[in-house]
Formats: C-alpha cells, sequence, structure tokens
C-alpha cells in the first residue's frame, strides 16, 4: 500500500512565522462596482479558517484570487509566504483546491481524473494509480469506478473533487462550499479528512453557508459584507460572549426581518 492519506506529522519542518495567507488592501473592481474592497486578513499556518457572508458579499471572488483564478484590481497576496500571482506555478504546487464550480472532466472517470491531477502534481505514474485508487475506496467511489464524471451527481463530484485535492498531500487547502449538495455521510467523512490534516500542520480556508459546520469546525472565522470584512475573530473570542455564531452573522449583514405586517400568516 502507499503512502497513506494521512498519517505522521508532516509539517514539522515548515517555518511558522509566516501566515499561510497574508492579504493586504484587496481589491476586485467589476466596472463602478467593487466586489471585494479593501480586505486585509491574515490566516496563521495550522489553523482551520471559515470565510462567511451572505450571497453576493465577494467571497468567491476573494477565493478566486487567492487560487490565482482571478488578478485583484489592487492589493497584494502571499501564500505560503510567496506572493500571488507572481509565483503561482510554485504555490498552486502546494494548494489543494476545491472551488464551488469544481473544474472536472467530464470525460474521465473519477479514478483517471484523480489520478490525472497526481500526474499533475509531479507522482510518478504508478503511485498516483495507487493513491488514486485508495482515495476513490476512501471516498466510497470505487463502485461507480466505471462512470464518467459527467454522470456523476453533485455530491459525487464535490467528493472526487476532495480526493483530487488530497492526492499531493498538500500545505494548505482552499475550499468554496465544500459540503454543498454531499450527503451526511460523505461530509462527515471529508470533514474528519479536513481536521486530521489540520491536527498534522496543513491549514484550511473553506467558505460556507451552513453555519452550524463552521462553528464546529473553524479556529477562526472571518466575515465578509458588501466587500469588507466585519469580522475577524478566534471562535473562543465569538463564544466567549452570548451571541451564536449565527446570531452574530445576522446581527452584522443585515437587520432581522419578522412577519409583524403579514397578519395573516
Amino acid at each position: 500500500m502507499s503512502e497513506p492519506v494521512s498519517g505522521q506529522p508532516y509539517f514539522d519542518s515548515i517555518a511558522r512565522a509566516t501566515p499561510a495567507i497574508a492579504v493586504r488592501d484587496l481589491r476586485k473592481v467589476y466596472g463602478s462596482k467593487a466586489a471585494v474592497d479593501g480586505l486585509t486578513f491574515e490566516v496563521p499556518r495550522g489553523c482551520f479558517f471559515g470565510f462567511l457572508g451572505p450571497n453576493g458579499a465577494g467571497k468567491t471572488t476573494t477565493i478566486k484570487m487567492l487560487m490565482g483564478l482571478s488578478t485583484p484590481t489592487s492589493g497584494s497576496i502571499e501564500i505560503l509566504g510567496l506572493p500571488m500571482p507572481e509565483r503561482a506555478l510554485e504555490i498552486k504546487s502546494r494548494l489543494g483546491l476545491v472551488p464551488d464550480e469544481s473544474l472536472l472532466f467530464d470525460h474521465l472517470t473519477g479514478q483517471e481524473f484523480v489520478e490525472f491531477v497526481g500526474r499533475m502534481y509531479g507522482l510518478d505514474r504508478s503511485l498516483a494509480r495507487q493513491r488514486a485508487k485508495e482515495l476513490m475506496e476512501l471516498f466510497e467511489l470505487d463502485t461507480a469506478q466505471r462512470k464518467l464524471i459527467g454522470e456523476y451527481s453533485k455530491g459525487m463530484r464535490k467528493r472526487v473533487a476532495m480526493a483530487a485535492s488530497l492526492i499531493h498531500r498538500p500545505q494548505l487547502f482552499l475550499m468554496d462550499e465544500p459540503f454543498e449538495g454531499v450527503d451526511a455521510v460523505g461530509a462527515r467523512l471529508m470533514k474528519d479528512l479536513l481536521l486530521d490534516q489540520v491536527r498534522q500542520g496543513a491549514t484550511v480556508f473553506l467558505t460556507s453557508h451552513v453555519l452550524e459546520v463552521v462553528e464546529r469546525l473553524c479556529d477562526r472565522v472571518a466575515i465578509i459584507h458588501q466587500g469588507k470584512l466585519v469580522v475577524n475573530e478566534t471562535m473562543a473570542e465569538l463564544r466567549s460572549g452570548a451571541e451564536s455564531l449565527e446570531d452574530i452573522f445576522v446581527r452584522v449583514v443585515g437587520v432581522e426581518r419578522g412577519n409583524e405586517n403579514l397578519t395573516w400568516l
């Protein structure tokens, strides 16, 4: 059997003086609208970081810039101590990516795709094939090994994207709504795997609409609203008050609306 996906800590030699992500005055403008407007924050190494916001707040735009899929209008991004996009190729070799709209090859089977990703990250053919096989079994996708990805459900596509993100044992995971469309069993497996990676020293940066998941998994949470950062605190700091994460989220992104005026409801 090849080297396991999870095992002994393997990031002990990584210098922790620099954060996993450092964003300074980041802006992304489309026409006259600033989708991201002056974001500044850091994500420590070995952190499970939740990045929240309502629809249209700038979450996906931000994570696309972190992934190198979109160029900032202004500001700076450093990933693992390296500037993005100037050293994008070197950075991407250390990332595990799960975009919201997973960029999968519909004409490949899941195992073929995961193996292909491993080869793209420099694994030799036999190791990539062995790890792909093990990951497909781990994510319970081996029963669909002859199916093309184009025939996969949304949850299966998320699981195969997660498998591909693990194959080269990255230092940093960037994940946009990774649990969306995934059933409870698959989501539990993904959460456990990510927590195990963090325990080994990796860093996870994720967006999610499911606040209970973020509250349970994350060490630190940031909330973006109308392109601006409105909260950036540890979960311990947030839990020190009487409010839940849901209460805080509703308070900072908008006014609660009741049904007082709907007398028939």
